[in-house]
């Protein structure tokens, strides 16, 4: 696709903190320093134990369905496995995040080109993040953006290059499936993806934080029951369709944060929801997930191997909710020796269960009896040994 002639001067503004200083900053993608010396005892030396965890997005998850409600998990299952792979649903707080170190944060659509083979994981120290804003987004509402990740900049220390308006309202519209998902469509998509070209061909980002403005007419059963920590969000669908797109167009990190007029505060609010009261953005937390987000090796062949490289027949184990296993990413990863372990107390409004689907998997009822049973297996414990009458 033709990338637009824009100007710098037009449409590659700065923060409104003087970003462009860092535009040659440095990127070290090396997992490792440069002089790492190699153990004295390689030999003894274990693969890593390597787990991925997915709660689909816009399904009404009971855990992962609303404001990073599933950060709890993912920061409990990192520290009984080396290498924790999952995607922004799960890791995203709105203004809340939390920094994992042996977690990797991939895009919906790359991780279900990771688990089908077909692209691998190069994790990286510092990913360049570009921001993609919607020519939609009004002036104020655009500057509480770019005020965000002037904050992100000079409080965490990221590396944000310059701003790209697209050239057109991207128009996103909210929908909602016959099962009870959410999901959306956008009016224009070749403006975003022209204004992502930018971003990564004229400005050099290594990773894309989108925010979209999605409408304030949205159904308000809907509004009120997700904030009630009793329904879907809204909003979750539409978000993975933009992402989708641009990581399946361009193969590199991205991920959405939606920009919404201010609400006014909700007394009954769950604490599942609350994340997302905080502050005028959802975008800290985006940002902070690309900033390590690890880049995707397209093809194999192309890339010199590096041992930090990760692919899916490194995967040891899969935890997903017990109703929700009709994802991409699980049926690739059902076809290899990967062990699938589904949780019965995450409830959905999907109701695609293992079993019906030929997927052989270890059902529990928790995430905390999940901990159990990985500890077990990463200690090559047969499970079943540990329940009375197995």
């Amino acid at each position: 696709m033709t990338v637009l002639d824009f100007s710098s001067t037009q449409h590659a503004a700065q923060l409104p903190l003087p970003l462009t200083a860092l535009s040659n900053a440095t990127c070290f993608k090396s997992a490792e320093p440069p002089n790492a010396v190699a153990p004295q005892h390689s030999a003894l030396k274990m693969r890593p134990y390597t787990a991925i965890l997915i709660v689909p997005t816009g399904v009404g998850a009971a855990i992962g369905g609303y404001a990073g409600d599933a950060i709890p998990v993912a920061r409990t299952l990192a520290q009984v496995c080396d290498r924790l792979i999952t995607h922004p649903n799960v890791l995203n707080g709105a203004n809340l995040y939390w920094n994992i170190p042996n977690a990797f944060y991939v895009e919906g659509f790359g991780l279900d080109k990771f688990a089908s083979g077909c692209w691998g994981l190069r994790p990286v120290r510092n990913n360049k993040i570009g921001l993609l804003l919607d020519q939609g987004i009004e002036p104020e509402l655009q500057l509480r953006h770019l005020q965000a990740a002037d904050a992100a900049r000079a409080t965490l220390g990221l590396t944000i290059t310059d701003y790209v308006v697209t050239d057109a309202p991207l128009n996103v519209e909210l929908r909602t499936s016959t099962s009870g998902a959410s999901w959306g469509t956008i009016g224009n998509p070749d403006s975003l993806l022209r204004a992502a070209e930018i971003l990564i061909n004229k400005i050099g980002a290594e990773a894309i934080a989108v925010v979209a403005r999605f409408p304030d007419d949205m159904d308000e059963d809907a509004v009120q029951n997700y904030r009630q920590g009793k329904g879907v969000d809204p909003l979750a669908g539409a978000e993975a369709v933009i992402s989708h797109l641009l990581v399946r167009n361009l193969q590199i990190p991205c991920a959405h944060s939606p920009a919404l007029a201010s609400a006014p505060p909700y007394p009954d609010l769950s604490p599942r929801s609350a994340a997302e009261e905080l502050g005028y953005t959802f975008l800290p937390s985006v940002l902070v997930g690309l900033s390590r987000a690890p880049q995707f090796i397209v093809e194999k062949q192309l890339f010199t191997s590096h041992p930090a490289d990760i692919w899916a027949d490194q995967i040891d184990v899969a935890i997903v909710p017990a109703n929700a296993c009709g994802s991409s990413a699980l049926l690739s990863l059902s076809q290899s020796r990967c062990l699938i372990i589904t949780v019965k107390d995450n409830h959905t409004q999907i109701q695609v269960p293992a079993q019906p689907l030929g997927i052989k998997s270890i059902q529990v009822n928790s995430y905390l009896e999940a901990v159990g049973v990985l500890v077990a297996l990463k200690a090559g414990i047969n499970p079943d040994t540990l329940i009375l009458g197995q």
